[in-house]
């Protein structure tokens, strides 16, 4: 099943807020080995400038991906997530992530193509704080695999 092209520009509600938690940010840096002090100690933090321990840049990841659901599993679209690879992920940042925040996601989808019997969608997720302050934008392509 091909993916519908009339789904771009489609924009999804506001996810529920998300609590940027302490303990989160120090699981996932450890995860992915980013041992900066700012990752890991509120004070190495503050040194910088910020309000409490930063997230690594890709940590809106577990956030993104999250709200993505609201796309995949939209019936209308179609996706069949068992078909599903991750394709690309980029970032572009108003400012950093940090530990207390509280982030909604907005998911829009900006691309729907099909080539060689596979699907490419690619969303935007708008996350920002829920006082409405920017905080990143965050792309994801995902290809939809045709059946062989």
């Amino acid at each position: 099943m091909s993916l519908d092209p009339s789904f771009v520009g489609r924009t999804y509600p506001p996810t529920a807020p998300y609590q940027v938690g302490r303990e989160k940010i120090r699981e996932f840096a450890a995860a992915i080995g980013a041992t900066d002090p700012a990752h890991h100690d509120p004070e190495a933090a503050r040194a910088l400038g910020h309000p409490d321990v930063v997230a690594p840049p890709t940590f809106p990841f577990v956030i993104t991906m999250a709200a993505n659901r609201q796309i995949v599993e939209d019936p209308a679209l179609g996706v069949d997530y068992s078909r599903v690879v991750h394709g690309d992920q980029r970032f572009a940042y108003t400012r950093p992530v940090v530990a207390g925040d509280e982030l909604v996601c907005v998911n829009v989808i900006e691309e729907v193509t099909n080539r060689g019997g596979h699907g490419f969608l690619t969303t935007r997720t708008d996350v920002s704080t829920v006082a409405g302050e920017p905080v990143v934008a965050v792309w994801s392509k995902l290809v939809v695999r045709g059946e062989a």
